[in-house]
Order: C-alpha cells, then structure tokens, then sequence
C-alpha cells in the first residue's frame, strides 16, 4: 500500500498568514467602526424626524401654536401622545454616561420629562425679545410662539443635540451671558476624533432634519435664531 505525506505549515508561513490577517484586519475595522457610527447617526435622525412629526401633530391641533414653555409638562411630556415611547428621547450615540434629564420629575407621573434625554428645543428667545416689549428672560415661563412666526422654517432649528451632562430643555439666548448655543450643546455628537471635529443632527421647523458639521448651526448664520438681527450674528444680537 502507498502511503502519503502530509507536509504542515512551518513556522515562518504561520507567522506570514498571522500577520495578513493582522494586515486586513486594520484595515476593515476603521471602516466598520465607520459604518457603526453612521448606523447611529441615522437612527439618531430618525428619533429627531419622529420628534418633528410629534411636533406638526401637536400644532395641527393646537391652532398652529407651539408648546407652552413650561417645567413640569415641559415639550417631551407635551408632544408625548405623537411619539409614545421615551427611547425616542436618546440618541444611540450619546453616551456612555446616561443623558441627564429632570429625574425628579418621575415621582410627579411626568414620565417623558423625567426619561434619559438627547434632544433640546429651541427657547426662542430672540423672537420674545424682540416682540414683547420690556420682556426679559426671568418672564420665559408660560410664554408660547405660533409657528407661523418662523419666516425661514426650512432654516431653523427645533430640535438639537445638547450637552451629556446638561439637564436643559430649552436653547435658550438669553440665560447667560455666553448662551446655551455654546453652553449646553452638543455640536459634535457624530464623528470621531478630536472634540471639535464631527457633527450633529438638527431638525428643523418645517420638519426636515439634516447633519450639520461642527459649529454651523451657529455660524456663520445661527440658525436658532428667528429674526433677522439674531441669525446675523452668532449668539448675540447687532
């Protein structure tokens, strides 16, 4: 009987194939980690559209006027009959830090207010200001805004990403001196890289939402400002 020989891998094509697989493995998981967090920056956008559409429901009913300003019963528990599930709340990419949001609120019945929490809606403020003789930021609550009042809808911002750590409900101009559009926002939840660098889901009043790269929400038109002389200027006013 004739008997075969089976030679095996020496030790030197052992350590060739390692380090081609080594090789492609480098390569390949950029492009995943890439893939990964484009798959999250789109479920993020599609939070932000449900968000829109919760919101047109809510004017459509509500003779075309925007949510009370207002804690408790703040916007996410206001428009929470048109997205029905707090997980709408936070962006998959936020983290890894639970998204701080008002806690206490819970023992209140205020479920959505109370739910971890990505998204921010904008104060309007600059709309106020300029409308409302003599009004100041201490007179925010109970104001509210017809939707109608927003000239450039496809150009301003409704809803944005803020800050990990911020517990805001609201962009708002006029808090501090510097404003939560550079206080409490997050202009780069989407990217890697240095802070700065990426960029983040906006949607807008007429319902479309968009990635915007870092800072140009803001600049060189801010584009959470209603007026003119607001949107001119990033933040601060003529």
């Amino acid at each position: 009987m004739n008997s075969k020989r089976y030679r095996g891998f020496t030790l030197i094509e052992l350590l060739v194939v390692i380090a081609i697989i080594g090789i492609l493995s480098s390569m390949l998981l950029p492009a995943l980690a890439k893939a990964k967090d484009s798959g999250k920056r789109i479920s993020c956008a599609n939070n932000q559209r449900q968000l829109a559409v919760s919101l047109g429901m809510y004017t459509g009913e509500h003779e075309n006027r925007l949510p009370v300003r207002q804690i408790p019963n703040a916007w996410p528990q206001a428009l929470f009959e048109g997205y029905n599930d707090v997980r709408i709340l936070r962006c998959p990419t936020d983290g890894p830090n639970v998204p701080a949001s008002h806690v206490e609120l819970a023992a209140q019945g205020f479920k959505a207010d109370s739910a971890p929490r990505t998204y921010i809606m904008n104060g309007w403020n600059d709309y106020f200001q300029e409308t409302i003789p003599g009004w100041v930021f201490s007179k925010i609550n109970g104001t509210v805004m017809d939707e109608g009042s927003v000239v450039k809808a496809s150009d301003t911002v409704v809803f944005g990403e803020k800050d990990n750590g911020s517990k805001h409900f609201y962009m708002d101009f006029l808090e501090s001196s510097s404003g939560n559009d550079f206080e409490e926002l997050d202009h780069s939840m989407h990217g890697t890289g240095a802070k700065g660098s990426g960029g983040s889901n906006y949607a807008f009043v007429d319902g479309s939402v968009r990635w915007l790269r870092s800072g140009m929400s803001v600049a060189p038109e801010n584009l959470w400002a209603v007026t003119d002389r607001w949107r001119k200027v990033a933040g601060t006013p003529e």
